[in-house]
């Protein structure tokens, strides 16, 4: 049974950076390109549901929905 998971890819100067929504733990994967990034993070999401089991995905979080905004702070 497969399972949809809403993943985060970031997109800096040196790479990208991917992490997945609604997980507990740290899971983040990183590359060189967009899909090198998601594969990684494909691959730490396995390692994490074989390392605490299948049943921590039962514990999370289902996002619904994702959103991006913006905020400024004092420097």
């Amino acid at each position: 049974m497969e399972r949809q998971i809403k993943i985060i890819v970031e997109k800096h100067s040196d790479g990208y950076v991917a992490y997945p929504l609604g997980i507990r733990g740290v899971v983040v994967g990183e590359g060189d390109s967009y899909e090198s990034a998601l594969a990684d993070v494909r691959s730490a999401i396995q390692f994490h549901i074989e390392t605490f089991g299948a049943d921590m995905l039962n514990d999370a979080s289902t996002v619904l929905e994702a959103f991006i905004a913006e905020t400024a702070v004092p420097a």
